[in-house]
């Protein structure tokens, strides 16, 4: 009796936290929609939940890290990246926005421009690097690439890095995420 108790218990605990959340599963403390294929997204740069290098960062070159994945699923008809930084002591600065990146891409090199760039939150098109506030401790830098249905994302001229990853979001197919740090002491 004492075995069945203890083994019904076990699996009792082990269910705990175990229920699937269809729509948001955390990733890196960003919700990520759980019922999308993930794209492995990596950079020769820096490892997933380590530092970003000082030569991507506004102290630096501030030029795009290089970025590779894997294959996507089938119906990928283009990419959208992002980046963000919800750190930031106004809320979440977005560092880069580029959609229409084509379908056969699994790289972009450091410093490369792809696709359509839109503006960033410093009001530049293009990336700007990592630019934390002196002494405001680490901040976590999110990439986020998306494997989409659709050629293009129908955005106008004045588009922004907000605007790419709504639209992304809703022609998502695939979805996969890198997290940087950076911090200026």
């Amino acid at each position: 009796m004492r075995r069945l108790f203890a083994a019904a218990f076990v699996i009792a605990l082990a269910s705990c936290g175990s229920g699937t959340n269809a729509t948001n599963e955390t990733n890196g403390g960003t919700a990520v929609d759980a019922t999308l294929t993930r794209l492995n997204l990596t950079s020769d740069a820096f490892a997933n939940g380590q530092p970003i290098p000082n030569e991507y960062s506004c102290d630096g070159a501030n030029h795009s890290p290089a970025l590779k994945w894997g294959e996507a699923p089938e119906g990928t008809k283009s990419f959208a990246l992002v980046i963000d930084d919800p750190d930031a002591p106004s809320g979440t600065f977005r560092h880069w926005g580029v959609y229409d990146i084509p379908a056969s891409a699994r790289a972009i090199d450091a410093g490369q421009r792809i696709g359509t760039e839109v503006k960033n939150d410093k009001g530049t098109p293009g990336y700007t690097g990592p630019c934390p506030p002196p002494g405001h401790g680490v901040h976590h830098y999110h990439f986020k690439l998306f494997a989409l249905d659709v050629d293009r994302l129908n955005l106008g001229r004045e588009a922004k890095v907000a605007d790419v990853e709504a639209e992304a979001a809703k022609h998502a197919i695939a979805q996969g995420e890198l997290v940087g740090t950076f911090e200026r002491k």
